[in-house]
């Protein structure tokens, strides 16, 4: 199956990647509740980071170009939500953007990669309940205005998080309750309210994780998810970071045969492997939101080859906070800038420094959000807002096949 998988992905007709549901889906999509049903508006999502508020406020938002606001991030503690106090503050200018700006949804995200707390919360009924209770309590009584549902960024039950955090076998079906949990509960509120509220999750396809190969049905019952979810934020990026052998590219389109990612892996930790196996595991397209990283990772590798940096050794990672410093880069005759036509990325290499860095630009963004589009997923969503230019141009780039 993963061969004739792998020819399917490296060319751009996939069956897998088209509009029409497999049959798993299809089952998936007629279990979904009626509420879950009713959107079907394109979302244009961003991630908003809460502790560089002060570097990017909120009222920088560009908010008529987006219909999803994600505020990272709330989190766990002694199982019930939290936030720093600063973010009071964020809250109040949020409800103000949202009378300015009346069509745009904002969503508390929970978690975030190094946020603990989750797998003792999802416990038990009564743990579940405790932190239901109080993430509705906080973010929709104190803070009433802010916000318009509830993103899950849980990383991750069962196995594949940071190595400090607790997590647990039964953790896979805990996190299925939690989401219904906070479904049924927030569903409630809102006709309380009168209106909708909305419970998303982010999830994950990199296939390299802390504990090595990482296999994200043995984290997520993703179909049943998405019968609960409003849709799911496919976090199709992080595919090359501190965990890949080899320095290579965070958010790869197809896989690339030169790639010495063993098999089955590398048949799924890029874009449309990642969106193919979502499917195959019952969750309908529509029920999909692309991610593209506004970011770079950067690693520095051991020695020069004849890849320009690529799939090469490495002795460390570096990050690379987005537009503005790849810019900075590209005005550096040092870097060099390098195309890859199945990956459909670039790349930059530095051979005296022996550093590569991959990341997007509008080109390639572009050609994510068409691929997505043209799939029939839901949308593209983005981390984070800070990491783009003055001009929005890769959330332009990013956001034109699904503008009306």
């Amino acid at each position: 199956m993963h061969a004739l998988l792998l020819a399917c992905l490296v060319s751009a007709t996939c069956l897998l990647g088209a509009g029409t549901p497999t049959a798993s889906a299809t089952s998936a999509t007629s279990g979904a509740s009626a509420a879950s049903l009713e959107r079907r508006d394109p979302v244009i999502g961003a991630y908003y980071a809460g502790w560089n508020s002060e570097a990017y406020p909120v009222s920088r938002i560009p908010a008529d170009r987006i219909t999803h606001l994600f505020y990272a991030f709330s989190t766990i503690e002694q199982g019930k939500c939290t936030v720093q106090p600063s973010a009071a503050d964020d809250f109040a200018e949020l409800a103000k953007l949202k009378r300015e700006h009346p069509r745009l949804r904002t969503l508390i995200s929970i978690g975030g990669w190094g946020a603990g707390g989750f797998s003792d919360a999802a416990l038990t009924p009564a743990a579940r309940r405790t932190l239901v209770n109080s993430c509705l309590d906080l973010f929709f009584s104190t803070y009433r205005g802010s916000f318009d549902g509830v993103d899950l960024d849980w990383e991750f039950p069962v196995y594949g998080g940071p190595t400090e955090i607790t997590d647990r076998p039964e953790d896979r079906r805990n996190m299925t309750l939690l989401t219904q949990e906070f479904r049924t509960s927030i569903d409630k509120l809102g006709e309380r309210h009168g209106k909708r509220y909305e419970v998303t999750a982010a999830l994950p396809a990199g296939r390299l994780q802390t504990d090595g190969s990482y296999d994200p049905a043995k984290s997520f019952e993703l179909g049943k998810l998405a019968r609960i979810l409003d849709f799911i934020n496919i976090m199709t990026y992080d595919m090359g970071t501190g965990f890949s052998p080899v320095s290579t590219f965070n958010a790869p389109m197809r896989p690339v045969a030169a790639d010495p990612m063993p098999a089955p892996d590398k048949v799924w930790n890029n874009v449309t492997g990642a969106v193919a196996y979502y499917r195959l595991h019952g969750v309908p397209a529509d029920r999909l939101v692309l991610g593209t990283p506004f970011y770079g990772r950067g690693f520095v590798v051991k020695e020069e080859g004849d890849n320009h940096g690529l799939y090469q050794a490495y002795d460390e990672t570096f990050w690379v906070s987005g537009r503005s410093a790849v810019a900075e880069l590209l005005a550096d005759p040092a870097w060099q800038r390098y195309w890859h036509p199945v990956a459909q990325t670039p790349w930059l290499y530095n051979a005296a420094e022996r550093k590569f860095v991959s990341y997007e630009d509008p080109t390639s963004i572009g050609i994510r959000a068409r691929h997505a589009k043209q799939s029939g997923l839901l949308g593209t969503f983005m981390w984070e807002l800070s990491d783009d230019d003055s001009e929005h141009s890769m959330l332009r780039a990013m956001s034109a096949p699904f503008r009306r």
